[in-house]
């Protein structure tokens, strides 16, 4: 699986441009709400951006580390504010598969709000779902791992790797080959500290 490392400094550019995007559309949300955890960081992001205070969340899983999907998308986390009547903006860092946005969608239009749209940093274009506001496309498919998940992530790929490296520098170099991630050997020695840690994996 090929692989992109989304620095801080690009998802603040990325955020940027969503937001501009977004008000030159003239749509203006009541209420922004995030779809966790992929979505906290953009939404809290565009709240600032947008003039926003109101900002819930609802969960959705979809991945477990190391983009291992599970068999089917769920609600874990439902909204415990009232949004009918409103008008809101769905964030998720990504549009990839469109299970997710898609779920989430429907289960606002349930609660009554008076519309919805969709934001994300990035858009895959093979995905089957086509956002409302997106800061960018990616034309060729990879796995794109953002800085509030690089630990999980990449956690995720070294348990998959047989045999498993030995040392820092071939799990660098695994990484490189299996996944044409070029890392620095002290984020990987951190991520191996993590595993041997036994630091458990989350949905």
């Amino acid at each position: 699986m090929r692989c992109e490392l989304i620095s801080w400094a690009r998802v603040a550019r990325l955020a940027g441009s969503l937001a501009s995007r977004i008000r030159a559309s003239g749509f203006q949300p009541d209420r922004i709400v995030a779809i966790a955890r992929g979505g906290y960081v953009p939404a809290r992001l565009l709240c600032d951006r947008l003039n926003l205070y109101e900002l819930d969340s609802i969960r959705i899983a979809h991945y477990r580390a190391g983009a291992s999907r599970l068999p089917k998308v769920r609600l874990v986390t439902p909204l415990v504010a009232d949004i009918s009547d409103l008008d809101v903006l769905l964030v998720d860092d990504v549009a990839d598969t469109g299970d997710t946005l898609r779920l989430a969608v429907a289960y606002l239009q349930d609660l009554g709000v008076r519309s919805v749209r969709v934001a994300v940093l990035q858009h895959k274009r093979q995905s089957p779902f086509i956002p409302d506001f997106c800061a960018e496309e990616v034309k060729t498919w990879r796995w794109l791992i953002y800085p509030w998940a690089v630990m999980e992530d990449l956690g995720g790929f070294l348990a998959a790797m047989t045999p498993a490296p030995r040392t820092a520098d071939e799990a660098v170099e695994r990484f490189r080959v299996d996944h044409g991630l070029k890392l620095p050997a002290r984020l990987v020695e951190e991520v191996l500290a993590i595993a041997l840690a036994g630091a458990p994996s989350r949905a």
